[in-house]
């Protein structure tokens, strides 16, 4: 008998704490954006599926509209949830900047339905230009690529944080040692 109480192993608190304590923040501004994100992409699937089968426009062009009006309401949900606790103090260099970035990810998410559609859709067009490959190399390959992107840079230069911390200043004792 070592006088140990009969129960389930407890996994190691100090790591576990400390990893929460170092990337939690992290973690909660990334299950925001994801959310966001998530509810953009279902506005930009939903959008580009309809102007491509129902009413009938070419597919860069569908996928460029639909991009569009998705990232208007991720602004507005990641400005006003996601990062709502970060410093406020020009809202048209945000929105600048944050279409500016959209841009670069929608130019992602075209640039790979583009390659598939009509660089592989030239050598195999009976399997790259199907309604399929279309929302696999826009929704998966490009959202999934635009939306990494997205994240770092808008969490490094769209809403940035209040400050940066102060390092506190090194005092050299030059009696010492010289």
């Amino acid at each position: 008998m070592t006088g140990e109480q009969p129960g389930p192993r407890q996994t190691r608190p100090g790591l576990v704490r400390a990893l929460l304590d170092r990337f939690g923040h992290l973690i909660h501004e990334l299950s925001k954006f994801a959310t966001v994100g998530g509810i953009a992409f279902l506005i930009d699937f939903a959008l580009f599926n309809y102007l491509t089968t129902v009413r009938g426009v070419e597919q860069v062009t569908a996928k460029t509209i639909s991009t569009v009006i998705a990232a208007t309401v991720a602004f507005v949900g990641n400005r006003f949830w996601t990062w709502r606790h970060r410093q406020r103090n020009n809202p048209a260099r945000e929105y600048a900047l944050f279409f500016f970035f959209n841009a670069v990810g929608l130019g992602i998410a075209v640039g790979c339905l583009a390659i598939s559609r009509y660089g592989l859709g030239s050598i195999w067009p009976a399997v790259f230009q199907t309604p399929l490959a279309d929302n696999i190399a826009s929704f998966v390959v490009g959202t999934g690529l635009g939306t990494l992107f997205r994240f770092w840079s808008y969490r490094r230069f769209v809403f940035i944080e209040a400050g940066t911390p102060i390092v506190p200043q090194v005092k050299h004792d030059r009696d010492h040692g010289a």
